[in-house]
């Protein structure tokens, strides 16, 4: 038993001297590096596996966007063909409404973001609410106030008189315009830069009107004013927003009680938007209405549209109103900050 325990003993002792050696030393360093490159690899191996999860949940929603892209695509196909089928031209129509379709698409992937980004960037609102809101409002604004602009697409841009009659090269130069716009957008949006749909549309029946007829068909006066509101209005907006920041830092952000400030004038603001708005919805989107309403309202001037002066009217007695409603919101919502407030 004691030679057992002798020889045991010697073995131990051999072993300890092996590893406290500089070669023991240096194997024990590279089991070590072998267990952290081991650990790492699994570690490795889980990420790739988090990311193929992700990756096939991705596809799977890409998947089911493209599904419903086409579905509305071929429903709008379907639905102008089968609505137009006593009509001259009928598969033009169809396959213009399909252009239409794609081109809406595109719009709500890159205009309409445009229009709820600032928002939904600021947590104003969530993705889904203002998308909610985009839908409503652009469609009502197309509806309510659009007729101008589609005016000065369809006939502003390039004379359609020079067609001489021909009814045939038009559709076949306004589908091309829609299809080239379309196309534009896309690309925009899949290298995720922000363009403009009028910019697009304009540039693409002015192009096709070109092809088709050549550069006298173009209505160089009108493509002048709206390349110079290119310019014009992000230079007037870049100052008028400059302006509402301005003002809202001097009366509110840099002042102390914040919440008492913003009780006085976050309803100045909001009315102030709010005549803007009811002033030109009701220069653009009441005109065609206008004498059925004075019919109704003696007391307003017989016109056959109404004048900057009524419609500014207008806009102040909404502003009053929305001022009024707005101050009673917002103190209500300043007696419940004061309340949560501690101490």
């Amino acid at each position: 038993m004691a030679k057992i325990f002798t020889t045991n003993k010697n073995h131990f002792l051999e072993q300890i001297q092996y590893i406290t050696s500089p070669l023991g030393i240096y194997l024990i360093k590279k089991l070590f590096i072998q267990l952290l490159n081991m650990s790492e690899v699994k570690v490795e191996i889980q990420t790739v596996k988090k990311m193929e999860k992700v990756a096939i949940k991705e596809s799977g929603l890409d998947f089911i966007r493209l599904g419903f892209a086409l579905f509305f695509m071929v429903a709008v196909l379907t639905y102008s063909f089968m609505s137009t089928g006593g009509l001259p031209n009928n598969v033009f129509l169809a396959i213009a409404a399909l252009f239409g379709a794609y081109m809406a698409m595109n719009i709500g992937a890159n205009d309409v973001a445009n229009n709820v980004g600032p928002a939904v960037g600021s947590k104003a609102l969530t993705m889904g609410g203002a998308i909610v809101i985009a839908a409503i409002f652009e469609a009502s604004g197309a509806l309510i106030a659009g007729g101008d602009v589609v005016k000065t697409i369809k006939k502003g841009i390039i004379d359609i008189g020079a067609f001489g009659g021909n009814v045939d090269p038009f559709i076949w130069a306004m589908m091309s315009a829609l299809l080239a716009a379309a196309l534009w957008l896309n690309f925009a949006t899949m290298i995720k830069a922000p363009v403009s749909t009028t910019h697009s549309i304009v540039g693409g029946v002015m192009g096709a009107g070109i092809a088709a007829a050549g550069f006298s068909i173009v209505a160089w006066g009108t493509m002048g004013k709206i390349a110079a509101s290119w310019v014009i209005s992000p230079v007037l907006g870049g100052i008028i927003a400059a302006l509402f920041m301005f003002s809202i830092k001097k009366t509110i952000v840099f002042k102390k009680d914040k919440v008492a400030s913003a009780t006085k004038w976050v309803p100045v603001f909001v009315a102030i938007m709010s005549w803007a708005f009811v002033t030109y919805l009701t220069l653009k989107g009441l005109k065609k209405i206008w004498p059925s309403i004075v019919d109704v309202l003696m007391f307003l001037p017989d016109t056959k549209k109404p004048s900057f002066i009524v419609a500014a009217i207008f806009g102040l007695i909404v502003a009053a109103i929305v001022y009024v409603i707005l101050k009673k919101t917002v103190a209500k919502k300043q007696q419940l900050l004061k309340i949560a407030e501690p101490g």
